[in-house]
């Protein structure tokens, strides 16, 4: 991709090399009573059997057997352990301030990263937007960088992250010049820092929705 925001942000984003880890399993659970099962339906877009699938996996997890994950438990996913950015990905599940998350906290994570089927596209414009929308992916990746949570990517978080992706392999100096570039590139208003909206400018030509999205068993 010719812009280098777009090239990290495609490369940062949780790719689908991290899906079988969250993905598979086969315990059939008996804990999911049938009235969860349709609201996280409802919510989520995903179907009987892929929820039943993932809370399968999810119970697997839990290694406590207490109904929810830990930060610990989620790094045993190998997909995550190897991944540069896997510890940001592992805090998006977790809302502010807390150290578990409940399967309908982590089912509504994951449905960020459901692909947009074709009978979605023309669903009421008045209901409430999808999960898995354009513009939920992108919150997703922009918070991915938004180190601070101030709603802005400094230089600073930018080379944070840049030095999680790459560890060694690129000089700081390197690193400088692509995080000036990168803001220079992405910045509108002057403030040396990239705003959501700024973001969402750089990557209007990205297919956010294939590069942010996992192929789910049905």
């Amino acid at each position: 991709m010719k812009n280098r925001l777009a090239t990290l942000t495609a490369t940062g984003a949780p790719a689908p090399s991290g899906a079988p880890g969250l993905v598979m399993g086969s315990r059939a659970s008996t804990l999911l009573r049938d009235e969860e099962l349709e609201e996280i339906k409802k919510e989520t877009g995903f179907s009987h059997s892929q929820i039943t699938r993932l809370y399968s996996r999810f119970t697997s997890l839990d290694k406590g057997e207490n109904g929810t994950l830990s930060r610990e438990d989620f790094q045993r996913i190998p997909e995550l352990a190897i991944n540069p950015l896997g510890d940001r990905i592992i805090n998006a599940f977790f809302p502010e301030g807390e150290d578990q998350v409940n399967f309908r906290g982590f089912m509504r994570t994951l449905a960020h990263f459901r692909p947009i089927e074709d009978n979605e596209k023309s669903k009421d414009v008045n209901g409430p937007e999808p999960l898995n929308s354009r513009s939920n992916k992108l919150h997703f990746a922009f918070r991915l960088y938004d180190l601070d949570k101030d709603d802005k990517i400094s230089r600073d978080e930018l080379l944070q992250v840049l030095r999680m992706m790459v560890g060694v392999n690129i000089s700081d100096e390197q690193l400088g010049s692509i995080a000036d570039r990168t803001i220079q590139e992405a910045d509108q208003d002057g403030d040396s820092a990239i705003s959501f909206t700024e973001f969402v400018k750089v990557l209007e030509k990205v297919d956010v929705e294939q590069k942010m999205s996992i192929r789910f068993l049905h």
